[in-house]
């Protein structure tokens, strides 16, 4: 059987690529059948860059059948996963969050959990030789997942290792990795077209604090004004995604790539709590500036206070 490959709900660039990239690498080097697969629509900046690299948008799925083979990256979170992924056949796990537990598995298999800045540098160091046989098409993919997940290395996730391996294939592609970032964020920048819900989850992850059910969103941009210019139709809008997902609240982090902040929205005293409780801010009225914050995996959730 065809062995597919996907990443967590909400498709971001990392999520994506490193289904094209390992896919690749299983066909290609091993010689196993795989395919890639998401599992909902990739956000902007992903778009973008199968556009820009000539890939096909791989198939969405709903869920996973009973011992179907697939190999998870880019998350170890059964909240992020199909419904029946403990039912399916997981031959191997590469990621680079903390591990939350909940996934079960058939036999022994490999996984690879790393404190790196992206999958996709996880993938390169795995392939070891191999991976000098990538086409451009792939290292175009493994360089926009870098630069995505670090943010150009403005995020605090950033490793010297992350950034020489994009630095080597930025090289490899004749690429200026300033010029080619500033697209990416620019197409990740362009939501205008998304309805108030979309925009909610497109990069948004579940989290439970203290038994509160957090659905905890952010939107890295280059335009904060374009989601900020909406603060009140998005607020009124986390109440339908609160209710549809089963979660207690949204908490909606707008990032400034350029600036290196973060603009939380507080719809209400519960975030207000949380705002000041996590950060050390006060909160007055219907957002609130947090220097410096930029990454949810190391700077948003760890903190998260109720």
């Amino acid at each position: 059987m065809t062995i597919q490959v996907f990443g967590h709900k909400s498709p971001d660039t990392d999520t994506t690529g490193s289904a094209l990239i390992w896919s690749w690498y299983l066909n290609e080097v091993k010689g196993e059948a795989a395919t890639p697969v998401l599992l909902g629509t990739p956000n902007t900046e992903a778009a973008f860059m199968l556009t820009r690299w000539g890939f096909d948008t791989p198939a969405i799925i709903e869920d996973v059948e009973a011992d179907a083979p697939v190999v998870i990256v880019d998350t170890n979170n059964p909240a992020e996963l199909p419904a029946s992924i403990n039912s399916a056949d997981i031959r191997a796990i590469i990621d680079h969050h903390k591990l939350v537990g909940g996934l079960e598995t058939k036999g022994p298999i490999e996984i690879t959990v790393r404190p790196l800045a992206c999958t996709a540098t996880i993938m390169i160091d795995l392939m070891g030789d191999d991976a000098a046989r990538m086409p451009d098409t792939i290292k175009g993919a493994a360089l926009t997942c870098i630069l995505s997940d670090t943010l150009e290395f403005r995020s605090p996730t950033t490793t010297p290792h992350d950034r020489a391996v994009a630095e080597q294939l930025a090289s490899d592609l004749g690429l200026d990795i300033a010029a080619y970032a500033a697209e990416m964020f620019a197409a990740k920048s362009d939501v205008s077209a998304f309805s108030d819900a979309e925009l909610i989850r497109m990069d948004s992850k579940e989290y439970e604090v203290d038994g509160t059910k957090f659905r905890v969103s952010v939107l890295e941009t280059t335009a904060p004004e374009i989601p900020l210019g909406r603060i009140d139709s998005l607020i009124e809008t986390f109440k339908t995604v609160e209710a549809e997902d089963g979660v207690d609240q949204v908490l909606l982090f707008v990032v400034d790539i350029l600036k290196e902040e973060a603009t939380l929205l507080v719809p209400n005293d519960l975030v207000k709590t949380v705002a000041e409780k996590s950060f050390g801010v006060t909160a007055e009225g219907t957002t609130v500036v947090l220097p410096g914050v930029m990454s949810r995996k190391k700077q948003i959730i760890p903190n998260l206070k109720v």
